[in-house]
């Protein structure tokens, strides 16, 4: 605790010093940051070339988030369960050689999660091409065919995006009923009942006693 009448500490340290033998010198700065957005764009767009017609970006599963507040919100997770994996038919080897994100620390805690995830792997190697591991070899047992390969296109951006649902507004007539409602007053009274609520059943209570 602090003693004596002294300011309230409250420093906001926002600067990243360079440390040294002889302490903090230099503010270290961001100038490059524009440079290195540039960078990272250029080193993105080499690494598409490298690898196509690959995609860029792996097949990620859908995951709840974390926390009671927002696990009824879904997003994008790190990987699919070995579970997942096992029940669309695939080995985590395999998967991983077909563009699928494959996190063996994650577990499965419901069916329904489970179920979603199977059929995401599904849909996504009804629409897969897999090129032969030899271009000019004959296609083996799952390889796509030579016309399939020709006309394979690159895929921009998230590979499966959630689809999130469209919010429609209910249109309502407004009826007689819906305006003599009065919900300010219904919600005091219903208020009012819970907190006498108990008193009366204490005086019913009594009066069975007496």
């Amino acid at each position: 605790m602090v003693k004596h009448n002294n300011v309230i500490p409250n420093i906001h340290f926002h600067k990243k010093h360079i440390g040294s033998s002889r302490g903090p010198l230099k503010a270290r700065l961001a100038l490059d940051q524009a440079s290195k957005k540039k960078s990272r764009r250029l080193a993105r767009a080499a690494r598409a070339s490298r690898i196509a017609p690959r995609p860029l970006k792996t097949l990620k599963p859908i995951v709840h988030c974390p926390t009671q507040k927002y696990s009824a919100k879904t997003r994008l997770g790190r990987g699919f369960t070995l579970q997942e994996i096992k029940a669309a038919g695939m080995t985590p080897k395999y998967a991983r050689t077909v563009g699928i994100s494959v996190d063996h620390r994650r577990t499965n805690r419901s069916a329904e999660s489970l179920n979603a995830n199977v059929e995401r792997l599904k849909a996504y190697q009804a629409k897969l091409v897999v090129f032969p591991r030899k271009r000019l070899s004959a296609p083996k047992n799952g390889d796509a065919s030579a016309e399939e390969c020709k006309a394979a296109t690159q895929l921009s951006g998230t590979v499966l995006p959630l689809s999130q649902p469209a919010k429609e507004i209910e249109m309502a007539e407004v009826t007689d009923e819906l305006k003599s409602f009065k919900a300010f007053t219904t919600m005091r009274v219903a208020r009012k009942e819970t907190k006498v609520d108990g008193h009366r059943i204490a005086a019913v209570n009594a009066k069975k006693k007496d």
